[in-house]
């Protein structure tokens, strides 16, 4: 009985139908074949015709190579550092010198790695830096979702002319505006009360605060294309998705926190991830504000004179500066090793918020 009830299903009729109706594979033709069914071709053609449907065909053939010489070419330039990277960071100090070893040598070691552990202070300048990034990019990644959010969905005065300074913080180098900022955190007033009351200034040079307070207003780094982004993704939302939780008597606050931010989830992470690692790269900002405080950076810059200092007993004579790159390559290493771990594992979100990010579209 069950069998006869299939037999008359309607909707197995319909897909067993459209099965037999598929078209049948067109048998797979030799080059010797092909190069004829192209001259009979040619033959019923324009001159016009016959010159575009030529170059067409010898651009079909040469693309694929000049495609190929392409990525090989930004393969080299992109891998070959990392690769030689590695390959110094766990050779002895002699192989530098030795002509033969140009990538594996011929023993592997880590006390390198050891060695520039020591100099850099890892452990505890890792901990100085994730504290300063994980903090500031939290940070930073509320706020911009807040104003982004503020650009995409509300109409108020004043709104372009505001669009266009996150422009212009995407556009205009952090160096420009350096100085000032300097001189606001050395010499910070609040409103000219303190220095009325105490005749002083408050002084947060060489403190957290030069970096969680513009991450805290929306200025931090790169914070203007981060705006940008949670922007066009807020936008790419359906705005039914926010008048049905009206309906349901949710304020402006609770619709960001429980509708619109679980449905832009992978662009939190995409910015969260850029976030980090720009401040977890950044030298140029850190070395303005802080000239005691340990980064991941910082230690780097300084790498060959706490080597000179630490490792070598102040007798820099006793290694060449062939020798040296080992360690500094092995400094290298650990630096960026925590970034990577943490690309590798998130690798997916990654991406896919690239792509839901919006920014193909205006």
């Amino acid at each position: 009985m069950a069998d006869t009830v299939a037999k008359k299903n309607p909707v197995s009729d319909f897909l067993a139908k459209r099965k037999a109706e598929k078209p049948p594979k067109e048998p797979k033709m030799s080059r010797k074949e092909r190069r004829e069914r192209f001259k009979k071709r040619m033959e019923c053609l324009t001159p016009e015709e016959q010159s575009y449907l030529k170059r067409k065909r010898a651009m079909e053939a040469v693309w694929p190579i000049f495609r190929a010489i392409i990525v090989f070419g930004l393969c080299f330039i992109i891998l070959y550092p990392l690769l030689f990277m590695i390959s110094a960071a766990f050779r002895p100090r002699a192989d530098m010198n030795d002509p033969t070893i140009m990538w594996i040598p011929k023993t592997f070691t880590l006390s390198n790695i050891k060695d520039a552990i020591r100099a850099m202070d890892f452990w505890h300048t890792l901990g100085n830096t994730m504290v300063l990034n994980i903090g500031c990019s939290l940070v930073q990644v509320i706020t911009c979702a807040i104003t982004g959010y503020g650009f995409a969905r509300y109409n108020f005065k004043g709104k372009s002319i505001l669009f266009f300074v996150v422009i212009m913080m995407i556009l205009v180098p952090p160096q420009i505006i350096l100085i000032p900022q300097y001189m606001f955190f050395r010499y910070f007033n609040p409103l000219g009360i303190y220095h009325a009351i105490t005749g002083n200034y408050i002084n947060f040079i060489n403190t957290a605060v030069t970096m969680y307070m513009p991450a805290l207003t929306a200025n931090g780094l790169r914070a203007g294309l981060f705006i940008f982004l949670f922007r066009q993704s807020f936008r790419g939302l359906p705005k039914e998705l926010e008048d049905a939780a009206a309906l349901d008597g949710c304020s402006p606050l609770t619709t960001f926190v429980r509708v619109m931010i679980p449905n832009a989830g992978s662009t939190f992470l995409t910015v969260f991830l850029f976030s980090i690692v720009w401040y977890w790269n950044d030298y140029y900002v850190s070395t303005s504000f802080f000239t005691e405080n340990k980064t991941i950076a910082l230690m780097l810059k300084n790498l060959d004179g706490n080597l000179t200092r630490i490792i070598f007993g102040n007798d820099a004579s006793s290694v060449n500066v062939r020798e040296l790159i080992v360690w500094m390559e092995s400094g290298c290493l650990i630096s960026i090793l925590p970034i990577l771990i943490l690309y590798i594992c998130l690798q997916k979100n990654f991406t896919e918020g690239i792509a839901r990010s919006g920014l193909t579209g205006m």
